[in-house]
């Protein structure tokens, strides 16, 4: 999904989830003005389990 307002996903405020395709990895986005989030297991909306990212390997 893209937002029309901002062409940098980072810089809008109600993207609240982040999904990296290359580490398989989600995150939960950290509006600082940064590019952090905080990585997550579960889904934050209906508690299933995520698949595992490849990060750690």
């Amino acid at each position: 999904m893209t937002c029309p307002d901002h062409p940098n996903p980072r810089d809008c405020p109600d993207r609240v989830l982040n999904y990296s395709s290359a580490s398989n990895a989600y995150g939960l986005v950290i509006h600082d003005g940064g590019s952090s989030s905080y990585s997550i297991r579960y889904c934050p909306f209906c508690g299933v389990k995520l698949p595992p990212s490849r990060r750690s390997r």
